[in-house]
């Protein structure tokens, strides 16, 4: 053998051994990596897309990606996919975009909370030594954990949040949060003159149920009052607790006829309970002032004075009267 000869041998074997090492390495990386030619064949499936899919390398080669996969949206993946070929360009994806591309489960203990494998993936061409764009090459790499960490902060940042606007013994929403509804409603009202509704209420002798119960039993009316007011406002309004035994609701849209029969069985229903404290069976009643919003309103804080006069004239009265800011008695 000529010295050449073995320079070509020893050249060949080299390029072999690092074609092999090469491979090994695609196959064995904790990376999803498959490749696919214009058509969207699978021409290339490592261990991780093994691991995770199920499928063989040898079942997927020359399969269409769309059959072995429904959940990729085709419309989505095709138009990425072109823009890589006509560009001769990366294109990626976050999980922030999209959650996944292959809907893998999630495997590890850390992510168990999740159902499925986070992914960011990353779209790169494969140019041959022509020049032209012949196959596309995909990455697809596991961040769940960084996704939950991340999902996790929000919602704590967002329960910090709610929690800084919500009362803590009844979780309505405290009066700082809820006097902001009545400022957006007033807002709104010179924008649009669009009619809305104040109705304030209150328990009536508060007072006297802590001396006989206890301070306790003026806590669990609160609450009670809470619920109920909560119940009768869904999808109709927003509430909150205003100050001590006061609570407020804003009435948007509504006029002051139907604003007044909201209070009524508002009230009638507040009649029907009953608190029960350490074996004590005992009712309440309330007092509600309401206001509307009108040109006499030059402020928002005028609005809750007018509401606030309503519900002092209630007060007085010794039937209970829902009680509207033009200081006419609503008897029912």
């Amino acid at each position: 053998m000529t010295n050449l000869d073995g320079d070509m041998q020893n050249l060949s074997n080299g390029s072999m051994n690092e074609m092999h090492w090469l491979m090994e390495m695609l196959h064995h990386i904790d990376v999803g990596i498959v490749v696919l030619d214009k058509d969207y064949k699978v021409q290339i499936f490592n261990s991780f897309m093994e691991n995770h899919s199920g499928l063989l390398p040898r079942q997927v080669k020359g399969e269409l990606l769309f059959d072995l996969f429904e959940e990729i949206p085709q419309r989505w993946f095709k138009r990425k996919v072109e823009s890589v070929f006509l560009l001769k360009n990366k294109a990626f994806t976050t999980w922030e975009n999209r959650p996944y591309i292959f809907k893998f489960e999630s495997y590890r203990p850390i992510t168990s909370q999740a159902d499925y494998m986070y992914q960011d993936s990353t779209f790169m061409p494969l140019v041959s030594s022509t020049g032209e764009v012949s196959h596309l090459c995909l990455l697809i790499y596991d961040v769940t954990d960084t996704a939950l960490n991340k999902l996790s902060l929000e919602k704590a940042n967002q329960a910090l949040l709610l929690g800084n606007q919500i009362d803590g013994l009844t979780s309505l929403f405290n009066r700082e949060h809820w006097e902001k509804s009545v400022l957006l409603a007033y807002q709104q009202w010179l924008e649009s003159n669009q009619c809305s509704v104040l109705i304030l209420i209150d328990v009536n002798k508060l007072s006297d149920i802590n001396a006989l119960y206890g301070y306790g039993a003026g806590d669990a009316v609160l609450v009670n009052l809470a619920k109920t007011i909560q119940n009768h406002s869904e999808n109709t309004g927003v509430c909150g607790r205003y100050a001590g035994s006061q609570f407020g609701i804003v009435l948007q849209q509504t006029n002051i006829d139907t604003a007044t029969q909201f209070a009524l069985r508002l009230r009638e229903s507040v009649k029907q309970e009953e608190v029960t404290l350490d074996g004590t069976v005992f009712s309440y009643a309330v007092n509600i002032g309401i206001a509307i919003i009108d040109e006499h309103v030059t402020q928002y804080q005028h609005w809750l004075r007018f509401a606030s006069n309503a519900l002092s004239l209630s007060k007085k009265s010794s039937e209970n009267e829902v009680i509207v800011n033009d200081n006419s008695p609503q008897k029912r």
